[in-house]
């Protein structure tokens, strides 16, 4: 889509006027989009793939074929394209035999890198550079996700891997648990629970699913530990929490599954290696406890919560 054209009926800068006639401040245009703020300005600086009109004051308005554009740009980055890629691929669709290069390998090593030097401010500056050009959905699914298989494989019997997976899971924890902290005190509604039922705490998992929760501008409450059987369903209570997610990278007992899910009375996922492990047996559970459905990973929790209106 041609910027030339979107400018051409370009609104008067009275900025409520301007809002009357349809077009849209930026914050609007992320709750729609699901891309934040930051992100699409940092679009529009460095790339140009979006240009929004700007009042006499200086605010950005979007307009529906922004709208669109925005679409179209989240199209490709889940199709795996780095961001640096995509405006030239906006008005020409590519070829479905057509590969591309990608930034993406590019910052797994450099995340890879900082991770075996211990160096937490180059992981920082690393992961701070990508968060802000991409949404939570691409982050996770072209960085994040590759990345912790990359580094799973590289601690199979490598010196140093216990100290390299403490380090690397306290960082994601706290640069994650900051982030969701944030949302939280800006978004209002009843909360989705999400407990790490593993024997392990930091589970990247856990957080890579709270991620996309919060992107998805809800509320989520992370107990890093698992509850005790009953009591799950007072938490549930006492916080209100229009869902549960239930993460375990463990086998479970599925014959308490019952109990520990007891007096919970909203839609419950359970997600993480335990569907794999138990998928048969949990394939009955879901037609036996109401509300119960499964899912692989973050982004398949993300999508059972989302078709279930829940986001």
């Amino acid at each position: 889509m041609n910027d030339d054209l979107i400018m051409s009926n370009s609104p008067d800068s009275d900025y409520s006027h301007v809002l009357v006639e349809g077009w849209l401040p930026i914050r609007e245009v992320a709750r729609i989009t699901g891309v934040n703020s930051v992100t699409l300005r940092a679009w529009e600086r460095r790339y140009g793939l979006i240009v929004p009109h700007r009042t006499s004051k200086g605010h950005r308005l979007f307009s529906f074929e922004h709208i669109q554009r925005i679409q179209q740009i989240l199209l490709w980055m889940n199709r795996g394209v780095s961001v640096s890629q995509i405006k030239p691929l906006l008005d020409t669709p590519l070829p479905k035999d057509e590969t591309l290069d990608s930034d993406w390998q590019v910052w797994r090593q450099a995340m890879n890198q900082a991770i075996s030097e211990l160096a937490e401010r180059k992981l920082d500056d690393s992961f701070n550079q990508v968060m802000s050009l991409y949404p939570a959905r691409p982050l996770c699914e072209q960085l994040l996700i590759p990345l912790l298989s990359e580094l799973e494989q590289r601690w199979q019997g490598h010196f140093g891997a216990q100290v390299e997976r403490v380090f690397f899971n306290s960082w994601l924890r706290s640069k994650l648990g900051a982030r969701i902290y944030h949302n939280n005190r800006s978004l209002k509604g009843e909360p989705v629970l999400l407990i790490n039922h593993s024997d392990l705490p930091f589970e990247p998992q856990v957080w890579l699913t709270a991620l996309l929760i919060s992107s998805s501008h809800c509320p989520v409450e992370v107990f890093d530990a698992p509850l005790p059987a009953g009591e799950l369903g007072w938490a549930v209570e006492r916080l209100e929490s229009r869902a549960v997610v239930l993460y375990s990278s463990k086998a479970l007992n599925t014959q308490q599954l019952p109990k520990l899910l007891s007096g919970v009375d909203c839609p419950i996922v359970i997600t993480g290696p335990a569907v794999r492990i138990h998928f048969d047996v949990l394939s009955v559970s879901t037609i036996k406890i109401a509300g119960l459905c499964l899912a692989n990973d973050p982004i398949e929790a993300h999508q059972r919560l989302n078709r279930l209106g829940l986001l």
